[in-house]
């Protein structure tokens, strides 16, 4: 089959690095898959030609709402995978909400990544409940071979020649939603008494306007950082050279991010959100906080005890393994793709 792929896709972006895994998953399977920038369509009417012209035999689209509203009246058949703010933000939206409904109803299936996604989802739409299927995030970090600590340092402008650097990235694109100031001053003032500690922000500019506010607000506060982003294979190898992975996120679906650094071996402290908290054990997999103040306690007891974080990384590493197998994903959507035949 010839399949359109819709999804958000800046840079080094969960929804960009997700469309890319299920690509590769498809293609695998002998289909051709063409992934298309849900942004640079404004209407529903555009794809409409774009499958017409093109002669796409069926659709794709991450996001139920950015991607699925684009598949409104579409005459080719569709599967949705849902992106986390969909279900968790835009359902809040009474405009938005109509519009998911419509596309869910229409889809031949949909994909969420938790259980939890799931609920939220038939909750509101109960006659979707038996097209939903529950299929977590496939991972496998490539971490660069070639990559350079020290320069890597230096281009952060953090001395890495005057003692031990204990840096902690946050990895996100620069949005609200991401929240990356939540924890700025409380780690700067952390900093001012121990200055072997830093936080790294580092990710896309996907809010231009909000990324201008993060890099002045961080630029006033001593021992953090706004990095300029990697390709990935680079960021992985960034984050097995740093203290632990940090999300900070108001809300999240499945973060890609906290499940590569586990698959790394690398610490994570998480926000205590229920996107978060669906796949890390606070002590057990993580760390939860749900304060900057808690933040700062749980990281201290982390540098302080070894076998906390040996036992930590180990046991997630074990989690990643069992429970978001990149071989398993493959198998789910080269299965679900059947649908739209």
């Amino acid at each position: 089959m010839r399949l359109l792929l819709l999804a958000c896709l800046r840079a080094q972006t969960g929804n960009a690095t997700t469309a890319a895994r299920i690509r590769n998953h498809l293609e695998a399977a002998g289909h051709i898959c063409v992934l298309k920038d849900a942004f640079m369509y404004g209407s529903a009417a555009e794809i409409a030609n774009l499958t017409s012209s093109d002669k796409f035999d069926a659709a794709l689209a991450i996001h139920l709402y950015k991607g699925g509203r684009l598949l409104q009246g579409s005459r080719i058949p569709f599967g949705i995978i849902f992106g986390g703010t969909d279900v968790n933000e835009d359902m809040k939206c009474k405009e938005k909400r109509q519009v998911m409904g419509a596309v869910l109803e229409r889809a031949r299936f949909a994909v969420a990544f938790t259980v939890e996604m799931k609920e939220l989802a038939a909750a509101e739409w109960p006659d979707a409940r038996k097209k939903i299927y529950v299929q977590s995030q496939g991972i496998k970090a490539t971490p660069s071979e070639t990559f350079d600590w020290y320069q890597f340092l230096q281009n952060a402008g953090i001395p890495a020649d005057s003692g031990p650097v204990h840096l902690f990235l946050l990895v996100c694109g620069l949005r609200r939603v991401k929240d990356p100031l939540y924890l700025v001053e409380a780690f700067s003032e952390w900093h001012r008494k121990d200055p072997s500690v830093y936080l790294g922000i580092i990710g896309p500019a996907v809010d231009p306007l909000f990324s201008s506010e993060v890099e002045e607000r961080v630029k006033r506060a001593p021992g953090t950082r706004v990095l300029r982003e990697l390709p990935q294979p680079e960021l992985h190898a960034a984050l097995r050279c740093c203290l632990a992975l940090v999300n900070s996120s108001s809300s999240e679906g499945m973060s890609a991010a906290i499940l590569e650094a586990m698959d790394l071996e690398v610490p994570v402290l998480a926000r205590n959100i229920p996107g978060n908290a669906a796949i890390i054990k606070h002590k057990e997999t993580g760390l939860l906080f749900s304060t900057p103040q808690e933040f700062v306690a749980l990281s201290k007891s982390l540098m302080n005890d070894p076998t906390l974080e040996k036992e930590i990384v180990t046991r997630a590493k074990e989690y990643v393994e069992q429970h978001h197998s990149w071989e398993g994903e493959r198998k789910t959507y080269q299965s679900l793709v059947q649908r739209l035949q």
